[in-house]
């Protein structure tokens, strides 16, 4: 008879401490302060859905980004959430992103005071995961531009929150070094954990080029930045090939936890998010999961 109330008790005991599933709470999604920024998909699920964190370029905003990604139309025929938020720091008719001790494309660094921005987005995703909506195991971040080194920045500070992420011509891997600006600061970058990473560039991009120079945020080429994250992912093996006919990938694997580095470039693509192949986007991203 104990035998059996001690089998009774550790099946209650399983049961306490097991959680219940969550069940998505559409209501609680439009009582976001970010809802119009928030794009579900048509045919929108029950249960949990990934989520795509999609971050706009230096002075645009994110109602902006997501008409010119077309990244809604792309969830609504895969069946994820996209959510655009605005930068922390108000610049031209828009906003900018702050990425500490890196100037803004104003000339100048963060102000004092301004908005955390690493950690309002981990405070976004936790509140979009706490609606019952998004699968905390598959959250992704893309960005353009500005938004593509928040995004950088996001694989560097939150690898343990974001299960892969995609930086458009934007690609960072830290600041550049003040020693020598063609180099990465490898202090300025240090994930938790091997972080999948998949960016898109154009060759004719003049604002942040693919072989380094530009800016003072920009500096050092997107290559150095492929070797940077090569060594935190503990990559192996480099390599290269084409795509198609006008595009080709560079990167690396042989990686540690199942993560990847690589860089598709687009044969005279500039500065804008038609580098991007979005269903190749959604199928890198597909892959990965926490």
């Amino acid at each position: 008879m104990k035998s059996l109330i001690r089998v009774a008790l550790l099946l209650f005991a399983c049961l306490v401490s097991t959680p219940l599933l969550a069940e998505c709470r559409l209501d609680a999604l439009d009582r976001l302060a970010e809802r119009s920024l928030l794009h579900r998909p048509a045919r929108a699920a029950s249960d949990m859905m990934p989520l795509v964190v999609l971050l706009h370029g230096s002075t645009s905003d994110g109602e902006h980004m997501l008409r010119e990604s077309g990244l809604a139309r792309t969830a609504d025929r895969h069946g994820f959430l996209v959510v655009a938020p605005n930068g922390g720091i108000a610049a031209g008719q828009g906003f900018v992103w702050n990425i500490p001790g890196v100037p803004t494309v104003t000339g100048s660094l963060p102000p004092k005071g301004a908005r955390d921005d690493v950690a309002y987005l981990h405070g976004l995703v936790d509140r979009l995961v706490a609606t019952g909506c998004v699968d905390g195991a598959r959250v992704y971040a893309t960005g353009l531009s500005g938004g593509g080194r928040m995004t950088s920045l996001l694989g560097c500070r939150l690898s343990g929150s974001f299960a892969a992420i995609a930086p458009v011509v934007g690609l960072r891997a830290g600041r550049p070094s003040e020693e020598d600006p063609a180099e990465v600061d490898p202090a300025s970058c240090r994930p938790a954990k091997a972080i999948p990473l998949l960016a898109f560039s154009g060759d004719a991009d003049t604002t942040n080029p693919i072989a380094g120079g530009g800016a003072p945020y920009w500096r050092y080429s997107q290559a150095a930045a492929l070797r940077r994250w090569a060594t935190l992912n503990r990559c192996t093996t480099a390599y290269s090939h084409a795509i198609d006919g006008i595009t080709y990938e560079q990167g690396y694997e042989g990686c540690t936890e199942g993560a990847t580095v690589a860089a598709r470039v687009r044969r005279r693509g500039g500065h804008s998010w038609s580098v991007v192949d979005n269903d190749a986007l959604w199928a890198f991203f597909s892959r990965h999961h926490r």
